[in-house]
């Protein structure tokens, strides 16, 4: 097996070309069986072997630098640099990260989850290599679908006037996460179809030269082309037409779900856990809007490349026709286009992860919330216990939002409050309004909520008891439920229990009313301290004899952490809240 032998990229370069087709054949064996116990990013992957290899062949990493965008694609690059073993064996699978970490290796220069980046951070290489009087080749490996996110068009325009060596491979295999959308593919698919020799070329356009390959999962093709490439002296993007998910045909038919995969089985392609009927919040909303849209055709879903994060899967979408906007990956679009569209009469409902917002937070301040235009944005998986690799923590949103002004936000408990919550928010006319969606399982209150939120900053008290009372946020109210029920049980207090409902705001005349029988408020929000929603509370009772406790995540980045780990690290449980509670000074004031 060459694989087993591959130590260092210095022993890719001793193959020969059949050998180094044995060594593909052999990585996607180890990928399979990784990727269908293990879970992750398939068909980047599987795409991009032989052109990982190919680059390894060719270049002298890490001397030359290469910065994979977004680094999902870069688990080859991994096998080829000392971290076989990580894919090899099992009980080694957990030893890396699923995206490139400069901590695991000399051959990985940046921490990368976001899209886009490759060519921005990698022309930085470039000029400090220049600024250095050094020759390096600086080559950034850059997705099809990343090429519609702004930052790579401003990359690709400076890099142009760079004028130093500068080696840019776009990976073009047709696919963002789901379909591509943009009038750029239009000409990618002009530069597939001439073979790279049409007039139009937009790379060319940009000021940059010029190489197509056509067969891009062909080793020897590539080797020949990157060898065409290197120490050249000025910059080239390099064009590779490649298949996602080669290899694997399940993979190859359905190349949207297959982008990243949860554990399968290898023979029928089928998930090994069986979610079957079970109900979504994503789901839900897909369902919900598709319905308002047939009786409201100004009602339009946006999606910045991840349609699915609303569950509009591909029938969803043909079914929704122009109703439903994929915009690419290009977040800060997608939240300036929705601030036009409702300052023309449209309701538009942008759905996004909570990790990728972060891209657009001047958009969400100078476009939208200045101009207090009535668009709907949906926040999905903000919480401690959705994605936990360092790039992609989701528990940010918060502060980032609900600091803006104009901006409503607002969190839902349960199914019922979220889908009244969006009717009104599509229905009113006042307020931006972005909705914090459970990062749960689907929760029913099965019971009356509110169906106008027009007065804001109202909280609801669930239960009203006196001494200690407790403020649950949104995903964090089963929490508060928890908290209140084992206090009653172990100190004999009936606490009060609220739920918020708003992010941005402070219920001053409730808070108010507290102080005539609390002595205690505790704040739970799911996500960071820092700036969040508990700090609103302990603001307002700052000149007070109230006292405070906030509950929420500390201001760190962690990295593939154990959720239930960190939640006690924060003391995030129950018991520890309820220990703290008996703990705290003026206890016995509380009991008596």
């Amino acid at each position: 097996m060459y694989l087993e032998n591959i130590y260092s990229p210095a022993d890719v370069k001793k193959l020969s070309f059949g050998e180094l087709n044995e060594l593909s054949c052999e990585i996607r064996t180890f990928l399979l069986q990784k990727l269908s116990k293990h879970g992750g990013h398939f068909g980047p992957n599987f795409g991009m072997v032989e052109a990982t290899i190919a680059l390894h062949y060719v270049f002298d990493s890490p001397n030359d630098k290469i910065v994979f965008d977004v680094s999902h694609q870069s688990y080859v690059h991994k096998m080829l640099t000392g971290r076989k073993d990580a894919f090899i064996y099992p009980n080694r699978y957990d030893e890396v990260s699923g995206y490139s970490e400069p901590q695991e290796s000399e051959h990985d220069f940046f921490v990368i989850g976001h899209t886009s980046t490759s060519v921005s951070l990698a022309s930085g290489l470039a000029k400090g290599r220049d600024l250095n009087g050094e020759n390096e080749n600086i080559i950034a490996v850059i997705g099809d679908g990343s090429l519609s996110g702004g930052e790579a068009f401003e990359a690709l325009d400076y890099v142009a006037e760079l004028g130093t060596n500068m080696i840019i491979i776009i990976n073009d295999n047709q696919m963002s996460i789901a379909e591509n959308h943009g009038g750029l593919y239009r000409n990618l698919q002009e530069l597939r179809e001439s073979n790279g020799k049409c007039e139009c070329n937009f790379f060319r356009a940009m000021g940059l030269d010029y190489m197509y390959v056509a067969e891009g999962n062909n080793v020897e093709t590539l080797v020949k082309a990157f060898s065409a490439v290197k120490d050249i002296s000025h910059p080239i993007v390099v064009h590779i037409n490649t298949l996602k998910g080669k290899g694997y045909k399940p993979a190859e038919k359905d190349k949207e779900a297959y982008h990243w995969r949860a554990p399968f089985n290898t023979e029928t392609g089928k998930l090994k856990e069986d979610y079957g009927d079970v109900e979504d919040y994503a789901d839900i909303t897909a369902r919900y809007l598709l319905e308002k849209m047939q009786e409201d055709r100004r009602i339009v879903g946006i999606t910045s490349g991840t349609p699915t994060v609303m569950g509009f899967t591909l029938d969803r979408r043909q079914k929704a026709g122009k109703q439903f906007v994929d915009v690419g990956i290009a977040e800060e679009h997608a939240v300036a286009l929705a601030s036009g569209i409702a300052a023309n009469g449209g309701k538009p409902v942008y759905g996004v992860y909570s990790t990728f917002i972060q891209r657009a937070y001047d958009q969400l301040s100078q476009d939208l919330c200045i101009n207090n235009n009535p668009a709907v944005l949906l926040i999905f998986w903000g919480s401690l216990s959705s994605m936990n690799d360092v790039t992609h923590l989701c528990f940010f949103d918060i502060p980032l939002i609900s600091n803006i002004p104009n901006m409503v936000y607002l969190a839902p408990t349960c199914k019922e409050e979220y889908l009244a919550m969006l009717e009104w928010s599509i229905r009113q006319n006042e307020h931006p309004v972005a909705i914090r969606v459970p990062a749960m399982e689907v929760i029913f209150c099965n019971e009356p909520v509110d169906t106008d939120y027009s007065e804001l900053n109202r909280y609801k008290v669930v239960h009203r008891g006196s001494k200690v009372a407790v403020v649950a946020l949104g995903s964090f109210f089963g929490l508060g439920q928890s908290v209140i029920s084992l206090l009653k049980e172990k100190t004999g207090i009936d606490a009060t229990l609220i739920n918020p409902r708003y992010i941005t705001g402070v219920d001053n005349e409730l808070m108010d009313r507290l102080k005539t029988d609390h002595q205690l408020v505790i704040t739970l929000e799911d996500g960071v301290l820092d700036g969040g929603f508990g700090e609103k509370i302990a603001r307002h009772y700052a000149a007070t004899d109230m006292k405070v406790l906030n509950y929420g995540a500390s201001k760190k980045f962690v990295d593939r952490y154990d959720v239930q780990e960190l939640l006690r690290a924060n003391r995030l449980t129950d018991e520890q809240i309820v220990e703290d509670i008996r703990k705290i000074g003026n206890f016995a004031q509380i009991v008596q």
